[in-house]
């Protein structure tokens, strides 16, 4: 079995509204020596070995699905795991 974690976040050329908010709480908070945060999108995916080309199918989900490729980026990482 395959465990594929994928991270989606917004390009950096994308306004995030709500990391902006974070960040002003985190102000608020005193904490000023913190510049940026960035909200994103956290999925952990199991595949099974049957799976031929595992990177192709999470690219097309990741596409498809979980991403909007306009506005957002993502990158995964694909570990085999035993059950």
């Amino acid at each position: 079995m395959y465990k594929v974690t994928v991270y989606v976040t917004y390009k950096d050329s994308v306004l995030d509204p709500q990391g902006e908010a974070v960040k002003g709480a985190v102000h608020r908070m005193g904490y000023d020596s913190v510049e940026n945060i960035r909200i994103g999108k956290y999925f952990e995916i199991q595949v099974s070995k049957d799976e031929d080309d595992i990177e192709q199918v999470i690219e097309e989900i990741c596409d498809k699905l979980l991403a909007n490729v306009v506005m957002e980026t993502y990158r995964y990482d694909i570990q085999e795991v035993e059950i």
